[in-house]
C-alpha cells in the first residue's frame, strides 16, 4: 500500500544526514561528556558543537542555549523556574488560551499552589492582540508565556511586539517556539524573547531532545538537580547521540530555511486549493497571512474527522485531528474552541501538515482518497447539509 505522511506537525522522519552524524555516538564514541579521559571529551566537543549549531540557527550566543529531554521540559522549566526565582516579586503568570498542553497543565499545576494564571483570548484567527496582554499585566506579574507559532492552526504571533510590552513592564518574557523552529526565521535577539522552547524531533532530528533558550541575566531557578550538567543549569547525563543530531539537524534547517519554507508553502496552497474545488463545504481554520508554512487544517461540514482519519488511515495516509500530544482525548480542541468555531465543527476538522519529503503525487492521492471518503461519510452521515447542524 502507498504511504503518505500528512503530520509533520506531530513529529518529522530523522534525515539520513543527521542519522549518519549520531550513529558512532552510541557505540565508539560512546563516553561520557562529563568524564576527563580522551572518549569522555570526545563527547563534550560533539556535544559543544552541536550547541553551536543551534545557537547559530535562532541567532542566539553559544552559553545561552541548554539542552533538554524534549520541548514540554523546557516549557516546564520556564514556568516552575521562572514563578519560583521571582516568588518575592509576584504571583501571577499571564499565557494564552492555545498554547500547547505543556503551558496549559503547566499553569494548571501553579494554581493549585497559589499563583494566578491569565490566559489571554485569541480572534478568529488565532492571533493574540498586544492590548489584551497590556489590560492583563499587574504589578505581581512574573512571567508572560506566549508561543511563537501554533500547533494546531499553524498561526504565528507578534512576539516581538508582545515582548517589547512584557519588557517595559520589567517581566520575563517565554516563547514556545516548538512549531517555529525550522518552519520561521527566530532571532531571539531581534524579538527580545528571554526564554524560548525548542525540540528536535520537529526539524528532521531525533526525539528525546530538545532545547531552552535562555537569556544572560534571565532570574530563573533550576530545573532538575543532581549533577553539573548545562552549565550547572540541568542536571542529568547528556544524551550526546541525541544532541549530535539536533545540532545536525539545527544546521540543516538553517541551511534549507528558506528553500524548506517556500516548498512546504507551495505544496500546502496547491492541496487547499484542490481540496476546496474538489470537496464543498469546506472551512481553513487560522489565517493564511503569517502561518506555519506546512500547516492546513481544514474542517469539513456535516462528519466526524476521526472518521475521515480511520478511513484515510486504510489507505496509508496519516494525519491528525490535532495536536499529537492530545489525540487520545474526546474533547473538542482547545485551541478551535478559543478561536470561536462551534462544537460541531471542530469535531469534523483535520490538521494536515506538509514537510520535506511531501510530494505532489502524495497530495494528488491524499484528495482522490478525500474526496470520496468524504462523500461517503456525508451521504450515511444523520446530519447534511439539507438538515443542517
Amino acid at each position: 500500500m502507498r504511504q503518505v505522511y500528512l503530520d509533520y506537525s506531530a513529529t518529522t522522519p530523522v534525515k539520513k544526514e543527521v542519522l549518519d552524524e549520531m550513529l558512532p555516538y552510541f557505540s565508539e564514541k560512546f563516553g561520557n561528556p562529563s568524564s576527563l579521559y580522551d572518549i569522555g571529551q570526545e563527547a563534550a566537543a560533539a556535544v559543544a558543537k552541536a550547541r553551536g549549531r543551534v545557537a547559530h540557527l535562532i541567532n542566539a550566543d553559544t552559553n545561552e542555549v541548554y539542552f533538554t529531554s524534549c520541548g514540554s521540559e523546557a516549557d516546564n522549566w520556564a514556568f516552575f523556574g521562572v514563578t519560583d526565582a521571582q516568588s518575592a516579586k509576584g504571583k501571577h503568570v499571564i499565557t494564552t488560551e492555545i498554547e500547547h498542553h505543556a503551558i496549559l497543565h503547566s499553569g494548571e499545576y501553579l494554581s493549585k499552589r497559589g499563583i494566578d494564571v491569565t490566559y489571554l483570548p485569541v480572534d478568529h484567527e488565532g492571533r493574540v492582540h498586544p492590548e489584551d496582554l497590556e489590560k492583563a499585566i499587574r504589578p505581581d506579574t512574573v512571567l508572560v508565556s506566549v508561543m511563537l507559532v501554533n500547533n494546531e492552526v499553524g498561526t504565528v504571533q507578534p512576539i516581538k511586539e508582545l515582548a517589547a510590552i512584557a519588557h517595559k513592564h520589567g517581566i520575563t518574557f517565554h516563547s514556545d517556539a516548538v512549531q517555529g523552529l525550522g518552519n520561521v526565521p527566530i532571532d531571539v535577539k531581534d524579538m527580545g524573547v528571554d526564554l524560548m522552547s525548542f525540540s528536535s524531533h520537529k526539524i528532521y532530528g531525533p526525539k528525546g531532545v530538545g532545547a531552552m533558550y535562555m537569556k544572560k541575566g534571565t532570574r530563573i531557578s533550576n530545573y532538575l538537580h543532581g549533577g553539573a550538567q548545562e552549565s550547572a543549569r540541568r542536571a542529568g547525563t547528556e544524551n550526546t547521540a541525541g544532541i549530535v543530531g539536533f545540532g545536525k539537524a539545527a544546521e540543516l534547517a538553517e541551511q534549507n530555511l528558506k528553500s524548506h519554507i517556500k516548498n512546504v508553502s507551495s505544496l500546502r496552497d496547491y492541496f487547499i486549493e484542490q481540496v476546496k474545488k474538489n470537496i464543498p463545504d469546506v472551512i481553513v481554520n487560522g489565517t493564511m497571512d503569517g502561518r506555519h508554512p506546512g500547516n492546513a487544517n481544514i474542517t469539513f461540514k456535516y462528519i466526524e474527522g476521526e472518521s475521515i482519519l480511520i478511513l484515510l488511515n486504510e489507505k496509508g495516509i496519516y494525519i491528525s485531528t490535532g495536536s499529537a500530544c492530545s489525540s487520545k482525548s474526546l474533547a473538542p480542541s482547545h485551541v478551535l474552541t478559543a478561536l470561536g468555531i462551534p462544537v460541531e465543527m471542530i469535531h469534523g476538522s483535520i490538521r494536515f501538515t506538509v514537510g520535506d519529503f511531501t510530494t505532489k503525487e502524495d497530495l494528488d492521492y491524499t484528495i482522490e482518497c478525500l474526496t470520496d471518503i468524504v462523500k461517503h461519510l456525508r451521504e450515511i452521515s444523520s446530519v447534511n447539509a439539507e438538515k443542517g447542524w
